[in-house]
């Protein structure tokens, strides 16, 4: 089952080989049609009914602390949240790109429908780079997601794509410049969030400073057996005590990647190197792990655990080089 209601990309096919393709530089408006964002997130207060005995109907009352989410174009219900609950609405997410795209040189590369509405997302080129030693190269990129389930603030995220394996990885460094997060019940104000990330921009010379740095530095056989039980050791709780388990499985496969199975293990950047042994994190999550479909994967990878997980490599990583 595929999560991805629709979406639309530029250049090559996307993982799941979903999606409508289109030529570069298109209109906004184009982006609306093809991603299947042309519709508006409804509102309606919830409403209730009481005392049904047998076949009699009985009366029906509001519940106005509350209210349904439902798209414009199917009626299709999205989510209950409270009555102070600000919704995004699929247009104001490409809407965000519009003078980026325009005048900043962004360059949307997909945007989509994740779960019948429930999360949308664009993604877009900076025009950042960098070439790492090997001819390894990461692209910058802006994201922008919402979700009007209650899973997902509307969050702007810096990320780096690495091209020889579609890795991502969020720039979030130390101090989090990287990412600016606006819960519902705020109101999203685009231009305040582009100029708190504006502070963020700056955030990718440091970002590619660490992955030079990541890049230079050998990693002994122990210590790479180390930093991965570090990252996919995992706290749970037993009836009697909190005991840490490692997640074996994980460890053999990121151990394979590390070796040489992983896309782009072989460059000089990554060879024995920390950006290898980070890079073989971030494939296990974006590519190998067990999720219950490729969508699940994704949204994982971006949002939710995997996320986390890629993180927790991250910090891992930077003390390798510290």
């Amino acid at each position: 089952m595929h999560l991805v209601s629709n979406m639309a990309f530029v250049g090559e096919t996307p993982w799941h080989g979903l999606g409508n393709q289109l030529t570069r530089n298109q209109p906004l408006e184009v982006w609306a049609q093809a991603s299947g964002m042309n519709w508006r997130i409804e509102e309606a207060e919830v409403r209730f009914v009481s005392g049904i005995a047998g076949s009699a109907l009985g009366s029906i009352h509001p519940f106005p602390e509350q209210k349904v989410l439902y798209r414009s174009d199917t009626k299709a219900p999205l989510s209950v949240v409270s009555s102070r609950y600000n919704v995004v609405q699929p247009q104001s997410i490409l809407e965000f790109y519009r003078d980026l795209t325009e005048v900043g040189g962004f360059e949307l590369e997909t945007a989509g429908v994740l779960k019948d509405g429930k999360k949308l997302w664009a993604l877009a080129k900076t025009g950042q780079s960098a070439l790492l030693k090997g001819r390894d190269r990461v692209n910058g990129y802006l994201l922008l997601a919402t979700a009007c389930d209650g899973s997902l603030a509307t969050t702007a995220q810096f990320t780096s794509v690495r091209v020889v394996c579609k890795n991502t990885l969020a720039i979030a460094l130390g101090d989090s410049t990287g990412a600016v997060k606006v819960p519902h019940r705020s109101q999203f104000d685009a231009q305040a969030v582009k100029r708190q990330l504006g502070i963020a921009i700056s955030s990718w010379d440091g970002f590619m400073a660490r992955m030079k740095a990541l890049s230079e530095c050998p990693v002994s056989d122990t210590a790479a057996e180390t930093f991965l039980r570090r990252v996919l050791t995992y706290p749970t709780t037993s009836a009697s005590t909190p005991v840490a388990v490692t997640n074996d499985s994980a460890m053999k496969a990121v151990q394979e990647l590390f070796a040489g199975r992983g896309k782009g293990a072989e460059l000089a950047s990554a060879a024995g190197t920390a950006w290898g042994l980070l890079n073989s994190v971030t494939e296990f999550v974006d590519h190998h792990r067990r999720a219950r479909s490729d969508d699940n994967r994704t949204d994982s990878a971006w949002f939710g655990a995997g996320a986390t997980l890629k993180q927790k490599a991250w910090d891992e990583a930077m003390r390798l080089v510290a």
